[in-house]
């Protein structure tokens, strides 16, 4: 079944290390991360955090990155993409022999904090070994196998996003509220108790996947 892992990676190993001691106050959020040939990536990522002429003052010396263009400008939040070309390995492995849908990256200075999809444990295993043959740096912080399909890029299951959808459209979040648990349940024809489960769970999801995806781990 699909594993989702959260980890840390250090920012030598992925990129914008130079842009980082630079600016050590500057993050960036990953909008999307796709293949750009065979030895580079290329994201789109937010930028926070920084002015944009010293900004794009660091980003122009970094190695780690060419290509680079601003996408949009909302004067705290910046939108670039850029071509990732060194020290991208394990994001090229994760992409390719993993198979895996990388669906966060939030990196800040000291390291980089990933969330990844792999279709099953297996991937996940060829991962671990791939970094420990060429002395890479992943450090998994929570490994969540999803029970079911997986659903859109917040770690949800069809049935967890669908339970979620339905009850709020229908009034179960209402304050005062339009639908119980009990008449939700009877749409879903399960137990009250299974459609709690499955609400409690989703919830849980989205939380850990977008709330706590970026925060550093107390570990």
């Amino acid at each position: 079944m699909a594993t989702i892992v959260i980890g840390s990676v250090p920012t030598e190993e992925l990129a914008l290390t130079h842009t980082f001691a630079e600016l050590p106050d500057v993050t960036f959020e990953s909008e999307r991360i796709i293949l750009s040939g065979d030895d580079a990536v290329m994201p789109l990522l937010w930028a926070r955090n920084a002015d944009r002429e010293p900004l794009e003052a660091a980003i122009e010396g970094d190695p780690t990155v060419n290509n680079v263009t601003l996408l949009a400008d909302f004067g705290d939040e910046l939108l670039y993409r850029m071509d990732w070309v060194d020290r991208v390995q394990l994001l090229l492995h994760m992409l390719t022999n993993s198979e895996a849908t990388i669906l966060d990256a939030h990196g800040r200075h000291g390291g980089w904090r990933v969330r990844v999809m792999f279709p099953d444990r297996s991937h996940l295993s060829e991962t671990h070994e791939f970094c420990k043959a060429h002395g890479m740096e992943f450090t998994i912080e929570s490994i969540r196998e999803m029970d079911g399909q997986p659903s859109g890029r917040f770690g949800l299951t069809e049935d967890q996003y669908l339970a979620l959808i339905t009850a709020v459209e229908e009034g179960y979040y209402d304050v005062p509220q339009q639908q119980t648990l009990e008449e939700l349940a009877e749409e879903f024809e399960i137990s009250h108790q299974a459609l709690s489960e499955r609400l409690r769970r989703g919830t849980e999801s989205l939380v850990e996947d977008t709330l706590l995806v970026g925060t550093p781990s107390d570990g």
